[in-house]
């Protein structure tokens, strides 16, 4: 693992973040923010300015170039180079003089993050990461140098970075004709993106089944996933194959082994925690053995999804278990007291990448019987050679725990239990570590990826105590970050900040969606109604068909995105474009379903580019073509408690589900059009026709197949 490598795929760890005893006196802008990210360098002896007009005009009357570096809280190079250099007196002395100093959290500005990472990859012809270090000519905030993390010192074949500003700052002084020019392109470039993408496609279910078939040529057959190291998990692509072997008549074995293997791989993997459950965000090797420690929240919703889905299907245990372990972790650690889910965890604590998830064999002995330390040594590898700087990642390594039971003359149940018990013990023993640090901003958008997981994984195994976790992050998003008819991205210390971004909208509309199909609630239905409204009139391209990353009102950037591809989370126009089509053919509004489908027109091309990077829009183009399957039961909530599980049990993509109490009132059409006297009816509409309600379970289960 090289650092070199790392400034490049740079979402890692980063040290805790709680604040010192006696923190020394703020020394710039920052100490007033509220990013957990911002505040750590708020003592530092740079100059930082928070993202503003300030710090811009301040640089255009100074006629000081900007260097502008994002990060978050979580990333272990950021603050690699934050010790390296910011805290640093003579370089920031250097960077004082020279720059306007501006920092960013880009989990708060993603619409700054997304901009200055395609800027980067248009002039280095290298994909980027973080820490992005930008230097902006202040007249225009386009970049002329832009980079990552650069050392103190040259090494890593990088720059030092004193160096470097000199450089830098000399150029801006000394070349403004060529600036000039290269800033004109690089807009050029810019302004013409959208014709990059193709001329609008055909919606033809050839492009599934082409992507379908890109994605198993690119499939790991040794080690699951896709490509090599670094591996990410590309869990929206896995959720397209699982809903490809199913749209496609489960007949297609290869096509489910591909997600199969995959979960179980990762699942045996070091990038899943076997000690207190959750996914780190990808793993630095092939064969998921050593992650980034870092656990990010938009990683580990759509996992959950994905994992209770998968289990579904298949009916493995293990599937069920990570996936009931995820939810566990999720309300231990990252739920706030008040609702509303926290955004990550970092890799590092005590100054060292891993440290709070590392084993000695000798500290494992100690703490566990005779029985429980042979069967632990040899099930999760510590009978074989440390795996991550002299001590033990843990992984699934030793094969199969009924054969391996079976090895020591155990029952399979005896070997379980004694696992149970043994993971319990340690993870205590775990607990009592210094923890790393927690960034507890309450995200909007990535909120919405853990309602809608927690909501669908607790709908599907059965877990009322992920659905009530998911409900009340619901209620904290909407309580804190919705004004006025207004949605906000960002909520910490009691404060709502920033104009919500596509994301958020697409996202939180989704959560909406699946919360109601594990409960009724009238007003949720009512706020999914004015977040899709809200995402139409604020987002939607009226003339060239899609979405806007950012809203029509939003504050002028050098580009507005409209970006189509899966980057760390889903591609919020394929999830936008998901959940208007449900809510379109549940509600009946066709404005929802117009816009989706000159969305996916102007879009589908990239799916046939890249099907890896496209995944989410192939599931949208995938539910477009066959259509959203609506059920609607009315009657006594007792009485369709049996109908409700008859649906949990069926595994259809396309199934959205409402169970609506006949109590209920004040419904939008067509919903009020019908209700009943007897205890339960059902309603199915498909394929564009309603079929007669149905009133008894048999009749129910055949039509549902």
């Amino acid at each position: 693992m090289t650092p070199a490598g790392l400034a490049i795929h740079c979402e890692t760890g980063a040290i805790a973040c709680e604040p010192a005893v006696n923190e020394p006196p703020l020394l710039n802008r920052l100490g007033a923010e509220t990013s957990p990210y911002l505040l750590q360098h708020a003592a530092n002896p740079v100059d930082w300015y928070p993202w503003s007009e300030e710090a811009l005009e301040t640089a255009r009357r100074e006629d000081k170039p900007v260097l502008l570096s994002i990060g978050y809280s979580a990333c272990h190079w950021c603050h690699v180079m934050a010790h390296e250099s910011f805290e640093d007196p003579a370089t920031a002395e250097r960077m004082n003089a020279l720059f306007v100093n501006v920092k960013v959290d880009r989990e708060e500005r993603p619409d700054l993050d997304r901009i200055y990472q395609l800027a980067h990859h248009v002039l280095s012809r290298r994909p980027g990461g973080w820490p992005l270090t930008v230097f902006l000519n202040p007249h225009n905030q386009l970049p002329f140098f832009i980079g990552t993390y650069f050392p103190r010192q040259p090494r890593y074949n990088l720059p030092g970075f004193v160096p470097l500003l000199e450089q830098a700052a000399g150029y801006y002084r000394s070349n403004r004709a060529e600036l000039e020019q290269q800033n004109a392109a690089l807009q050029q470039f810019l302004d013409d993106l959208p014709r990059h993408r193709g001329a609008p496609g055909e919606l033809a279910q050839r492009l599934i089944d082409a992507a379908t078939a890109e994605l198993q040529k690119d499939f790991d057959a040794d080690h699951g996933g896709f490509g090599g190291a670094p591996k990410f998990p590309h869990t929206s692509a896995l959720q397209f194959l699982l809903e490809r072997w199913q749209a496609g008549g489960r007949t297609d074995q290869a096509v489910l082994h591909a997600v199969v293997f995959t979960l179980g791989k990762m699942a045996g993997g070091g990038i899943y925690d076997q000690i207190g459950g959750g996914f780190c965000r990808y793993s630095v090797d092939a064969w998921w053995e050593i992650p980034h420690f870092e656990k990010m929240l938009y990683d580990n919703g759509p996992l959950l999804t994905l994992y209770a889905c998968a289990w579904l299907v298949t009916g493995d245990a293990e599937l069920r278990e990570v996936a009931e372990q995820t939810g566990a972790w999720v309300m231990a650690e990252m739920e706030a007291p008040e609702g509303g889910y926290y955004a990550s965890l970092d890799a590092d604590s005590e100054g060292a990448e891993g440290r709070y998830y590392l084993w000695r064999r000798d500290q494992v002995r100690e703490l566990l019987s005779a029985d429980q330390a042979r069967l632990v040594e040899a099930y999760y590898g510590l009978n074989q050679g440390p795996n991550f700087e002299g001590s033990w990642h843990l992984g699934r390594s030793g094969g199969d725990l009924a054969a391996l039971a079976a090895a020591f003359g155990l029952a399979e149940r005896q070997g379980r239990d004694l696992l149970a018990a043994a993971r319990a013990k340690l993870l205590a023993a775990r607990a009592s570590r210094v923890r790393p640090g927690r960034d507890e901003k309450v995200l909007t958008s990535w909120n919405g990826l853990m309602i809608q997981g927690m909501a669908a994984a607790g709908r599907i195994l059965g877990r009322a105590d992920f659905v009530n976790s998911a409900t009340r992050a619901l209620a904290a998003v909407r309580r804190h970050c919705w004004r006025d008819g207004r949605l906000l991205a960002v909520y910490k210390d009691g404060q709502a900040r920033f104009p919500a971004y596509l994301d958020d909208h697409a996202f939180l509309l989704d959560a909406c969606l699946e919360l109601l199909q594990c409960r009724w609630c009238g007003a949720t239905l009512e706020w999914a109604v004015a977040l899709a409204d809200a995402l139409l009139e604020r987002f939607h391209d009226g003339v060239d068909g899609g979405f806007y990353f950012t809203a029509h009102d939003h504050e002028s950037l050098v580009h507005r995105p409209k970006p189509l591809a899966d980057e760390s989370m889903p591609a919020g126009c394929a999830v936008a474009a998901s959940a208007l089509l449900r809510l379109g053919h549940l509600l009946g509004r066709s404005g929802y379903l117009e816009a989706v489908e000159s969305g996916l027109r102007a879009a589908v091309g990239a799916v046939a580019d890249y099907p890896l990077g496209h995944a989410s829009l192939a599931r949208a183009l995938q539910l477009h073509l066959q259509g959203p399957r609506v059920v609607i039961l009315r009657g006594l909530a007792e009485a369709m408690e049996p109908w409700q599980d008859l649906v949990r049990r069926c595994y259809d993509p396309r199934l959205l589900c409402l169970p609506i109490p006949s109590a209920a009132t004040g419904l939008p059409e067509p919903l009020g059009r019908w209700n009943t006297d007897l205890p339960v009816a059902a309603q199915i509409c498909d394929s564009g026709r309603c079929l007669p309600p149905v009133t008894y379970l048999e009749e129910f289960a055949e039509l549902l197949g």
